[in-house]
């Protein structure tokens, strides 16, 4: 279940990110040892994430996804590997919280954009989700919090 929509300017954030452009079907296998491969990279740097982990999509998903996974930082990052400096822009977004399982994710942003459709926004062809609380908060995945926003033109 999603909460009511709502709009939000958003700050630009300087990030740490991996840049994934993958097929779909393999998001799960690529994007968890992605993950592990951050907060390795920043732990050995001594920099800690200010903000939740997120995947910012460059473009609506078609057969592969083209997104980067990453944290908001305010250290500076030595890029290593495929870590590397990035940045959340300055935006305006619609936003909901969906509460449940990652699972329902699919179900969720289609709940959203008919909500949002309705309402006649703009948007352009980014969009992210930012993951609130999840199993480094909680092993109860009804309880996970993701953040799921559609940036307007």
């Amino acid at each position: 279940m999603n909460t009511t929509p709502t709009l939000a300017t958003m700050d630009e954030q300087v990030t740490a990110s991996i840049h994934l452009v993958i097929p779909r079907t393999e998001m799960q296998e690529e994007m968890d040892p992605a993950i592990v491969e951050l907060y390795s990279t920043l732990g050995a740097q001594g920099i800690g994430p200010t903000g939740p982990l997120f995947s910012y999509h460059h473009r609506m998903p078609t057969e592969t996804f083209d997104f980067e996974i990453g944290v908001p930082i305010d250290g500076a990052l030595q890029e290593t590997g495929r870590v590397k400096v990035s940045k959340l822009p300055a935006c305006r977004v619609v936003r909901t919280v969906y509460q449940g399982p990652y699972e329902g994710l699919g179900d969720a942003w289609q709940e959203f954009m008919t909500a949002v459709d309705e309402a006649s926004y703009e948007f352009g062809s980014t969009f992210w989700e930012r993951y609130v609380v999840g199993p480094a908060d909680t092993q109860d995945p009804s309880q996970f919090q993701t953040e799921l926003n559609r940036v307007l033109c």
